[in-house]
């Protein structure tokens, strides 16, 4: 039986769906959205700004990659001190039923996840709950068989540990799909793979640790402290913790899968597979909101913020090209203007998000309800060419 690709929780990680869960989805959806939409839908402006970000370049490249089928929908938050924030939808965020996209649609948010993890472990080491540079055995006696990985190898992919979303066990998607499962076995499915090669590989099997860690030290699961910690002094209403609700309630877009020619429905689906190291629902809006109060010192103490943006390189062919990987961030050079952004990516079945910020407060996130797709690398290029229009 031939096996199509999903992403699991990786930016570009790939875990092995077979095509006989296409069969079983909830409907296919074929041909292109080119035409969907007549153009961008713009959302509320806010910030203190004194005048609205000229988005015309941004409506019309989304407007491009709808029209040219390679999503059916994307939506767009950009923020700038000089002119406040904007949303823009393009496309559809229901195929079936020919809604459209707006800016604050939710969407499964996958890798992503993998900073609100990080902020929680750094915020638990400022307290003194957590030693970066403590070994994950003193946490977590016995689960790993290398007693000297450390917590600080876990958040920088350094730990040599094998990707558990690309292991064989995990490829029947129909069969997992509406399935719980405990991050312990989880990892020990990692333990059963051959060690991956290389000084950094992009693991999520790290942040299924990092998490164990985190109810270990707080006797609550990741899910509630991001909540916590994070959601709920932010105000952020459009991100929940899913736990096994395997639907996305409020509005939101619908995940499409695509395989050979036809888009199947996958937007239900128990997120436990990726925990914490990608079960969260949020908005392009939110998102936003979140990397500007963690690069504005709002979240973790400004020793922390320093630790999570010392980076070593990440493997392009696990990350995008220029990547450098710190704790739960990314640093990547600008190539249209000067400067770094700061942030991170995400995929699973059916969604692709990237939120993107630079120190002095320009900031792109976006989310597309199609995936996998061959538009990363568009995506990319947009967030980079934005961020420098705002400048």
């Amino acid at each position: 039986m031939r096996t199509a690709l999903m992403t699991a929780a990786a930016v570009l990680g790939l875990a092995v769906l077979p095509a006989s869960f296409a069969q079983a989805s909830t409907g296919s959806t074929a041909g292109s959205t080119a035409g969907s939409t007549a153009g961008s839908t713009a959302g509320k402006t806010g910030g203190t700004g004194a005048a609205r970000c000229d988005t015309a370049k941004l409506r019309q490249a989304m407007d491009k990659l709808v029209k040219a089928g390679d999503v059916p929908g994307i939506a767009i938050t950009v923020s700038s001190p000089d002119c406040g924030r904007t949303t823009l939808g393009s496309g559809l965020a229901d195929k079936k039923t020919g809604r459209k996209m707006r800016g604050e649609e939710r969407f499964r948010v996958g890798s992503t996840t993998k900073t609100f993890t990080a902020v929680v472990v750094l915020q638990l080491v400022g307290e003194g709950k957590i030693d970066l540079d403590g070994t994950v055995d003193s946490y977590l006696p016995g689960v790993l068989p290398d007693t000297t990985t450390t917590v600080r190898q876990l958040l920088q992919h350094t730990s040599g540990l094998a990707d558990y979303t690309t292991s064989k066990e995990f490829a029947d998607g129909e069969k997992n799909r509406f399935k719980h499962f405990e991050a312990a076995d989880l990892v020990a499915a990692a333990l059963r793979m051959p060690k991956p090669s290389g000084p950094w590989h992009y693991s999520t099997t790290n942040y299924a640790l990092a998490g164990m860690i985190v109810e270990k030290v707080t006797g609550h699961d990741i899910g509630h402290e991001i909540t916590r910690r994070i959601i709920k002094p932010l105000g952020l209403r459009g991100t929940i913790w899913p736990g096994d609700n395997a639907k996305i309630p409020g509005r939101h877009a619908r995940g499409y899968f695509s395989s050979e020619g036809e888009l199947y429905d996958v937007t239900e689906w128990n997120m436990s597979f990726t925990g914490a190291g990608g079960a969260l629902v949020s908005t392009p809006a939110d998102l936003t909101r979140f990397y500007a109060a963690l690069l504005g010192g709002k979240l973790v103490g400004k020793a922390e913020l320093a630790q999570m943006r010392t980076t070593v390189a990440a493997d392009p062919a696990r990350m995008w090209p220029g990547a450098q990987s710190g704790l739960g961030l990314y640093g990547t050079r600008l190539k249209h203007c000067r400067g770094t952004w700061w942030g991170h990516g995400g995929g699973f079945l059916g969604y692709r998000t990237l939120s993107a910020a630079t120190d002095d407060g320009r900031q792109v996130s976006l989310a597309v309800n199609r995936h996998p797709n061959e538009v990363t690398p568009q995506l990319l290029d947009l967030v980079d060419s934005t961020l420098c229009e705002l400048h």
